[in-house]
């Protein structure tokens, strides 16, 4: 999950931190194991469980429904019955949310169920619904037909007093009927045969596209183009939704190409696919920052993405009675003169990182540092060849400190971390081969199934599944986590021991992915300064509240970003920051607040996340805006 972390600047305890206002999920409690669970025929399970659900929609009986589920059972919808993402727990509270869908503008918007069977791993099967594998039930793909459209979802049954009943159903809008993705058996013909005396060829065509000539105008304008913005503009083009990305960089990649020297990505790359387009076959598992670069440059020239760099945005004013945005941009040419044009676009998404503002603590005596360099990780170019011999100095304790701290150590600087609080460790090959294995891995399904897999369970089940994960991983790691303690550098198993995804879910951050900079700490020739606040930047280097001192010739804050509200509100202006709500974090239900649905703003969007999380929400967000662009959501449902 190779993003921008969070890191508090103050030293609070790992377990009570996560991004202000979360909610912090608890853990599902597991049904009991069922009997002779072998003897069964799933599929002949799933047929009856979905011909029972089926039945009782056809006479609307929401209580037949609700009564499918057992006591702690979950149902988490992603737009297929309604505009927003729910997670509904028991069957009393289902029946509730079912009766509030019926009552919506399109009424009850479910229609039926079918068992989808058509691959693998899709079929019913038995599977361990827990991780420790010590309760069993029965996992199938399904396809869900509703009144807007098409979706899929996914079912895993348990045993509850001698009948099969829904413990987790997961139902997502997959595409809008009428409104369908244009690719496949829907890819347009894209040649045009004699009959038509000057007609344009495809560049001229593609160039005024891109362009947007005569007057014409996106609907949807994204600031950024990174992996949040490349994935939404993809999304809504295959939609038919005519979408500018705007950067200011002067190539699409320079977000990732202009970061520091030794950056790789830390996730595999069977988790990391873009929609479309996978990353070939001859790929690396862990991809370097510059050849990622050279993807989505490519990425967006292969999709035909409009994609305008050297571009920066100059006024945005909303229009609350017509709906619109007036938005001015200012793009660079080649030759040094600028292109000013007005946009009215009907949505604006910032997809300007994960994070807003670099976090850089402003701190006593930092202006009168004289040594060779200070300044935030995101402004770390790489350390000097010519350094060997002199003293550095890392603030923070995750991914990108690591990694800026073994770059400074492989050129021969003195290098000391600052580890304020705890940090949760865990090996790449603890993620590869335990927690991503099977699913994103090498022998795994199909990326969209994968996803599926993963996003079909409800936050609160998953996170109890990751501490058995966690678990594992922290025995596979035993070796390196003792070492690291024994360096006095403080590790943590994450929120209620539920390991990096929930780390990364609840704060951003507060993770490092091992790859060889833990042995360097342990081996000690990564030093470590743990626990102690900074009383005061010196001129060659810091004073510790304890009143300890560390020589610096150059200092790296690796501290982490702000909320991405902080961002919107440089960008935006309050009156829009002030509207939308908090980003990241649980809301009371385990979905992740405000990010790739309603933000408080009308016509206002997040997007962002890591590249697995960017591919699977763009879809869900286009499908949001693409509803309201044909009018088949109203704005204040979204």
């Amino acid at each position: 999950m190779a993003t921008a972390e969070v890191e508090s600047v103050h030293p609070v305890p790992s377990h009570m931190r996560c991004v202000p206002g979360s909610v912090n999920v608890k853990l599902a409690k597991f049904p009991s194991p069922a009997k002779n669970i072998e003897d069964l025929d799933p599929s002949k399970v799933a047929t009856n469980l979905v011909e029972n659900f089926n039945k009782a929609l056809d006479k609307e009986d929401y209580s037949a429904i609700a009564n499918l589920f057992v006591e702690d059972g979950h149902w988490r919808d992603h737009l297929a019955l309604s505009w927003v993402f729910r997670t509904i727990q028991t069957p009393p509270q289902i029946l509730d949310f079912l009766h509030s869908c019926a009552k919506s503008r399109d009424g009850f918007r479910l229609k039926s169920v079918d068992v989808d069977a058509g691959t693998a791993v899709r079929k019913p099967k038995i599977v361990p619904i827990d991780a420790s594998g010590s309760v069993s039930g029965i996992q199938f793909f399904i396809r869900v037909a509703t009144v807007l459209g098409r979706g899929i979802g996914l079912v895993r049954l348990v045993e509850q007093g001698g009948q099969w009943k829904i413990f987790t159903l997961y139902t997502k809008l997959e595409e809008l009927r009428e409104h369908e993705e244009v690719i496949n058996n829907r890819r347009i013909k894209g040649a045009e045969h004699g009959g038509k005396p000057g007609r344009k060829n495809w560049a001229e065509k593609r160039a005024a596209e891109a362009n947007f000539n005569a007057g014409n105008e996106p609907a949807v304008l994204v600031i950024g183009a990174g992996q949040a913005g490349l994935t939404a503009a993809a999304r809504l083009k295959m939609l038919g939704v005519d979408t500018l990305v705007i950067d200011q960089n002067e190539r699409v990649g320079d977000n990732w190409r202009k970061r520091y020297h030794q950056l790789v990505l830390h996730d595999p790359v069977w988790y990391d696919h873009l929609p479309y387009l996978n990353f070939p076959a001859q790929w690396p598992i862990f991809t370097p920052k510059d050849k990622l670069a050279q993807f989505f440059e490519s990425y967006a020239t292969l999709l035909e993405l409009n994609v305008w760099t050297r571009t920066e945005l100059v006024y945005t004013k909303w229009d609350e009675s017509k709906k619109v945005w007036t938005v001015i941009v200012n793009r660079k040419r080649e030759d040094g003169t600028s292109d000013i044009r007005t946009f009215h676009p009907r949505h604006l998404i910032q997809a300007t990182g994960h994070s807003g503002k670099k976090n850089q603590p402003s701190m006593k005596g930092i202006e009168n540092f004289k040594g060779d360099r200070l300044c935030h990780s995101s402004e770390f170019p790489g350390a000097s060849e010519s350094g060997r011999g002199k003293k550095a100095i890392v603030v923070g304790s995750c991914n990108s400190a690591h990694d800026i701290a073994q770059d400074f150590l492989e050129k021969g600087y003195d290098i000391t971390i600052v580890q304020r609080s705890s940090t949760h460790v865990v090996s790449s090959k603890a993620i590869t081969e335990i927690a991503l294995k099977g699913v994103y891995s090498e022998d795994g399904p199909p990326v969209d199934d994968a996803d599926i897999l993963l996003h079909g369970l409800p936050t609160s089940v998953l996170k109890a599944i990751h501490v058995k994960i966690a678990e594992r991983q922290a025995e596979c790691d035993k070796e390196i986590l003792d070492g690291l303690d024994k360096a006095g550098f403080k590790v943590d198993r994450g929120p209620d021991g539920a390991g990096l995804f929930f780390k990364y879910f609840q704060r951003g951050g507060g993770y490092y992915i091992d790859v060889g900079a833990s042995q360097l700490i342990a081996d000690g020739k990564i030093k470590v300064k743990q626990g102690q606040e900074i009383a005061e930047v010196l001129p060659y280097g810091l004073r510790f509240q304890d009143g300890t001192e560390l020589e610096a010739d150059e200092i790296v804050f690796a501290t982490g970003y702000q909320n991405m509200r902080t961002q919107t509100r440089i960008m935006f202006g309050d009156e829009v920051a002030d509207r939308v709500g908090d980003v990241w974090g649980f809301n009371d239900e385990g979905e992740i607040r405000t990010i790739w649905q309603r933000s408080g703003h009308p016509g206002f969007w997040f997007h962002g996340g890591n590249l697995a999380m960017c591919r699977y929400y763009s879809k869900l967000l286009a499908l949001q805006i693409k509803g309201l662009e044909e009018g088949l959501v109203h704005a204040d449902e979204i």
